[in-house]
Formats: C-alpha cells, structure tokens, sequence
C-alpha cells in the first residue's frame, strides 16, 4: 500500500509538471528532477505491476492547447528512451540506422495535398491534436508549396534559439510573461492568436521524419534528402552502423557540450534506415518499439559551496545568479548559474556560504538542483545595482516572487534603445549583444550611449570577466573604433527618437543633409516641409531634442562620432526606383544582404521580406532551387534573377 501511495503521488507530481512543460506555462521543475521521478516510476511500476491509467509511462504529451482540436492521421507516438550508448547498438541490430539531433521545442504534423500546405497541427497527446494553419505564414522551415502533388504527411520540431530566447525574454516586462527556457517559449508562441507577434519570436520547423507519402521511398535517409529538395528545414543527421555509433555520439554530444549548439536539443535519436522494417515493431504503451530510440544524456552533478549571490537588472526585473567556488561538469568549468527569481530561492531554501548541487542542464545551461547546510538567509538587495534607487518585491498572479527597480528612468529598463543604437542599422558595433549591454550596466561600465566610446576605461576588469578575455576586448575595441566614422542616416537612426526609422532618417538626410538637421535641431525649426515626415513625426522630433538629456547625450555623441556622409542621399530617380525586390539565399558581390539592401534603397528601391503580388523581383543565385520563396515567385510569374544579372541590369 504505501508503494501504490508514492505511485500515486509521483504520478501526481509528473503529470503537473508536464502539463506546465507542454502547454507553455511556468516551469515547475527540471529536465533532471523530472527524469529522476520518472525512472522511480518505472521501477515501482515494474516492481509492482500497479500501472494507473494517467501514468506518464502511458501516456504523451498534452491536450491541453486551446484551439480546434483534430484527430492525428497518423498518431504521434513517442520514442521509448536510453541513457546507455550500449542500449542504442543492442536496438540497431547490426543494421544501418541514422543518427539525428532530439529536438527540444513542438512537434508540429503538416499535410500536403496537390502540392500545397493545407494544414498544421500540433502534436497534442499523440492521437488529437490542435490545428495552428492559420500560423503557416509565419513559421519558417517549410515551404508553402511544393513540387510534389500526391498526399504528404511530415513531422517535425518547431524551435526557438538560444539567442532569440535570450532576445526575447530579456525585453519581457512583465514576469507573468516570461519563459522558462526555448521549448517553453516555442510552445507558448504557438498558442498566441496574432501572427504577426508569433512572426517576431523567429519559431522555425525542422523536419525530422516524412510520415507518409504516395510514392515508394523506402530509405529514410531518401526520405530526408527529398525533403530537403523540396525547401524543408531537415534536422542534422549521419549515417551510422553498430560500429560506428558510439564515436557518432561521442562527436555529437561534444557539439553540445562545447557550446556550438544554440538550437536546443536535449538528446539523439536513432532510427533504422529502412523504413518498411521500422513498422514492423508493436506498440508498447505509447511506444512503437522499432519507430525510433531516443537517447538522453545522463545529467553530472556535483557539489559546490556558494559564494555570495549576485544581482543583475534587465528590463525591469532584478534577477540573482549564484557564484560558487569553480568546478567541472560535463568537461568545462562552471562557477555562475541563473536563479531565475526569488521563488527560486525559496524553493532551495538558499542560505549564505550553502553547499550546492549544480548539474548543466541539456549538457548547457548551469542549474542549481539543491543546496544544504547554508549559515544565513540571503540578503535581498534594496537598491538597484544599476542607478541605485530602490527595489520592491513584486508578486505575480502564479505566485512567482521577483525583484524590481522602482525607477522608471533606470538605464536598464530602456535596453532597447541602446540595442538600437549598436545595431548594424545605427552605430553597427558588434560584439556588443544584449546581454553584453545588460552585463556592462550592472558592472556600472555604461549608462549612456557615449558610455561605450569609454569602455575601454575598464579592459582590465572586463578581460576577467568570465566568457570574456585579451581577444574580447580587443575585438570590441576594433569595431567601437570602426563605429566612430558613420554615416548620417545610421546616426539619425541610433538616436532613438520616436517615430524616426531607418526610412525617415533617409528622408531628413535627403532634404536636408546632416549639417542643416543639426541647425534646426538647435533652432528647434519643424521638419513639416520633408516629404513623408509630416506634423506627428517633426513634433515627434523637436520634443525629443527639447530634452535636455537628449540634448547633452547628442552633444555628446558629436564630440566623439565622425558623420561620414553628409551629403543627401538619392531617393528618387535611381536605377531602382519604384522596384520591389526580395532577396535570398548567399550574395558574392555584395558583402552581404544588408548592404545589397543599402544599395537597392538608395536608389530608390524597396527591398521586402517576402514574395508577394507586390513583388517585382526575386533575387536568388540558386535560380533552380525548390525553395519556398522560389516556388512562390513561380506561382506569382515574377522573375527569379541572380545576383550578376541583378547587377547588369541595376548596376551596383
């Protein structure tokens, strides 16, 4: 009785836990702790043969979405798992199988039929599922159209990266709306109803089997390789024997744990080469037991003492990572995690000096699992790290404890800005991230934008600043250098003044030329006489300069910055004019498509992001390829030019 008890219980506690990881809502433990309860599962299972109808042992994934729900024509099943490579050759039987990447995100089933996508629908729980079609347009990795008429069936994972996440959820104000990692994210965006925001959150589809299709493809490695001809986004894979599969996954996991991966994966699969051979297993649970394996890494962890906790702010949220004495996990040293929030560390039950447990979760993201035998509660900082004033405990309406700054001019709360003006659109600096930004602010290194013309004040410190070095800062100091000569459009743009894009800043130099700009910024003379400017946005402008920060911040900036083109730009009569163009795939004359961009803009052109009815030109070098821009510009008849022929015909 008392094992049937903690069936009951773990039973209880997995299920909340996946219900919360499916459906996008707050993580509630980790991939660690979830493995650990799961393996105790199985065991009392096995031990017992008390088996309860919601077991997450029979069950996969939620239903849970909202949405239209649709029966799956195919059922998705789920992979039986392995944490022994000694398990994955005994499955292979000696004959040829692929390895692949374990994606970490949603798995998504689209159906084609006469050549076209005509719908999308989530995984759910493996039999129904929820139909997204009304997102195809904003997910990329999978073409619209296809050169193939018969019935096609295609599953496949739709993940966000590591960068986007990071991106994403630091521009986050509101901590009832921030993720808990990409997977988490990918699955919450997909369940928003404006396409227009999923489009921002960069979710992309890689293929990672083709279900079903009316021809005879036996091969799963043709398989993939058909729909990569046709446009798909098709996960990485290698051809393997039992020979050779324990060096496949040594190599492969090296990827991970070097860091060379920001797509998120938490494991490999295997699967046979033949695909007829493949169905031919039963069904076990909700496992077909030749489908596939999956293989998950066994999560190291070790113990460590806590040093102190340190504060970052980001946005308006004031986060604590723990800094404990170095050690190795995984063949890197570790010494900084994320706590995420104060709930975080009441879950822990963090003490001063504690002793911890710390894995890296998915072979990559530092996580602290527990601590022990800590001397003192943590103190909880009452001013902000980054302009000092003070801080207040929020609680969220999920109960989640976190830590705010009180001043709504806190340098850290305006991030974007300062993105903006190191982007390749403005001061183009690179090397200087947003979480580079972030970390420099708390450091109290930058709080202004002339801040950064001063960073190297403090090489010395950051160079022992950990992930940085000699040749960070010697790299940042070359393009903070680089990004002193600019052009005048650029700088316009990187002020930040509302309402005044890359476009209109185009139009002010065109008119006016930068001298001028300046005159009448110091006269403070409207803007209304430049086309396309208009009352909203000259007042927009004149207001921003009439502050007085503003006005010292580009004094500032003008001591430092040389504005090399003055000059006006050409707007009308180019060799572009009133062209719309899109432009894909690699360029070799230009540098690269931004500055392709630059060029089809200055002579009076508009480049866009998509093909459409609109759409003069589609510029691709791969003329031939099966891509969905292709295909799409072929559908609309509109020419499909190289780069060469783009350039005899245009000049450059």
């Amino acid at each position: 009785m008392e094992k049937r008890t903690r069936i009951e219980e773990l039973v209880d506690k997995l299920n909340m836990a996946s219900e919360a990881y499916y459906s996008g809502g707050n993580e509630i433990m980790s991939n660690y702790e979830w493995d650990s309860l799961f393996d105790e599962l199985v065991m009392l299972e096995n031990e017992t043969g008390i088996v309860l109808e919601n077991s997450p042992t029979q069950t996969v994934g939620t239903d849970k979405e909202t949405g239209k729900k649709e029966q799956h024509e195919y059922q998705a099943l789920s992979l039986a798992k392995t944490k022994s490579v000694d398990e994955l050759i005994k499955w292979a039987e000696n004959r040829d199988i692929w390895l692949s990447w374990k994606l970490d995100g949603l798995t998504l089933v689209l159906t084609y039929d006469d050549g076209k996508l005509s719908k999308i629908v989530t995984r759910g729980n493996g039999t129904i599922g929820t139909n997204i079609t009304h997102l195809k347009s904003v997910i990329s990795g999978y073409p619209l159209n296809i050169d193939y008429k018969g019935h096609m069936v295609v599953r496949g994972e739709a993940t966000i990266s590591y960068t986007d996440f990071n991106n994403i959820n630091d521009m986050i104000e509101d901590d009832d709306e921030k993720y808990a990692n990409p997977r988490n994210l990918a699955s919450g965006s997909l369940n928003l109803d404006n396409p227009e925001e999923v489009k921002k959150r960069h979710v992309e589809f890689n293929a990672f089997t083709l279900v079903h299709i009316d021809d005879a493809i036996n091969s799963w490695g043709d398989r993939m390789e058909f729909l990569e001809k046709l446009g798909f986004t098709v996960v990485k894979r290698e051809l393997c024997t039992t020979l050779t599969i324990r060096d496949a996954v040594n190599r492969w996991t090296n990827d991970v744990e070097t860091g060379k991966m920001d797509i998120p994966v938490d494991g490999l699969v295997i699967c046979y080469d033949d695909v007829e051979y493949s169905q031919t297993g039963s069904v076990t649970g909700h496992h077909a037991t030749r489908a596939g394996l999956a293989f998950k890494w066994q999560d190291e962890s070790v113990k460590s003492k806590l040093k102190y906790v340190e504060w970052s702010c980001a946005v308006s949220t004031i986060s604590p990572v723990a800094v404990f004495e170095p050690v190795q996990i995984e063949g890197t040293t570790v010494s900084r995690a994320s706590l995420c929030n104060l709930s975080e560390i009441e879950r822990l039950d963090l003490k001063e000096e504690a002793e911890i447990e710390v894995i890296k979760a998915n072979k990559i993201i530092p996580k602290v699992i527990s601590s022990q035998n800590g001397i003192g509660d943590l103190k909880i900082p009452d001013v902000c790290p980054v302009c000092g004033a003070k801080t207040s405990i929020h609680i969220s309406k999920t109960g989640t404890k976190t830590l705010h700054c009180v001043n709504e001019e806190c340098s850290a709360k305006h991030v974007k800005r300062f993105e903006r003006f190191v982007s390749k659109n403005g001061m183009d600096i690179e090397g200087l991230s947003v979480q580079t930004i972030l970390r420099f602010m708390n450091e109290g290194f930058i709080s202004d934008f002339k801040d950064i013309y001063e960073l190297n004040k403090h090489y010395d410190t950051i160079k022992k600043l950990e992930g940085f070095g000699e040749k960070s800062c010697e790299n940042l100091d070359a393009a903070i250098k680089k990004s002193i000569m600019v052009k005048a459009v650029n700088f316009i743009y990187s002020l930040c003044i509302p309402m005044i894009g890359l476009d209109a800043a185009k139009r002010i130099v065109s008119s006016l030329g930068f001298e001028e700009f300046v005159n009448r910024l110091e006269q403070f003379i409207p803007f209304v006489d430049i086309d396309g400017i208009g009352d909203e946005k000259s007042s927009s402008i004149i207001k921003w300069y009439q502050d007085e920060k503003n006005q010292e911040e580009f004094k500032a900036l003008l001591n430092i910055i040389s504005i090399t083109e003055g000059d006006k730009v050409v707007l009308e009569g180019g060799k572009c004019q009133g062209i719309t163009f899109v432009i894909t795939g690699d360029v070799h004359s230009f540098k690269n498509r931004s500055e392709f961009k630059a060029y089809v803009e200055s002579e009076g052109g508009k480049v866009t992001g998509s093909v459409s009815k609109k759409t003069n030109y589609l510029v691709n070098n791969d003329i031939e390829s099966m891509s969905a821009k292709n295909n799409k510009a072929r559908e609309l008849n509109i020419p499909i030019i190289s780069e060469d022929e783009f350039i005899e015909r245009f000049g450059k």
